[in-house]
Formats: C-alpha cells, sequence, structure tokens
C-alpha cells in the first residue's frame, strides 16, 4: 500500500487535502450514492457543477451546500409553520 507523499517525507498531513474541484465519482462518494444519482442531481440543478475544459467538476463547498439544503428542507417538513 502506497502513502500519501506528506507521510512519506514525515511531515504533518495536509489540512486542506480535499481538492477544490471534484470528479463526479469522487463527489457521489463524498455523499455515499452512485454515480448514475450524481448525474441526475447535476442534471436536475440540485447540485452545481462547472466545466473545465471537457471535463465536468463539481466544487467541493457544493456537497456542503445540497446537505444543508436537504438538512433544512427535512426540518421544514417536520415542523410545518403553523
Amino acid at each position: 500500500m502506497t502513502m500519501p507523499a506528506h507521510e512519506q517525507q514525515g511531515g504533518a498531513p495536509d489540512i486542506d487535502a480535499t481538492p477544490l474541484l471534484l470528479r463526479i465519482e469522487e463527489a457521489a462518494e463524498r455523499l455515499g450514492i452512485g454515480r448514475t444519482l450524481m448525474c441526475s442531481l447535476i442534471a436536475a440543478g440540485e447540485i452545481e457543477s462547472v466545466q473545465v475544459g471537457r471535463l465536468r467538476r463539481i466544487p467541493a463547498e457544493c456537497l456542503d451546500e445540497y446537505v444543508a439544503r436537504l438538512r433544512r428542507n427535512a426540518r421544514r417538513d417536520q415542523h410545518p409553520a403553523a
């Protein structure tokens, strides 16, 4: 098993090791969903993505925003306004 470069050199772990832009597969893995569902969420505009040349990437912060929106909606559904 190969160790990350920062561990091979004996340095401290990189605090900001998460890439700014994720591949669809990486983003799906972080959310614990499949690639097909991730593509559907992107196509529906639920999760923002950007084009980098011919590549489609998901800004890491957009996953946090999506989860926050899911949580807000769940709370709103549990406690509807009177």
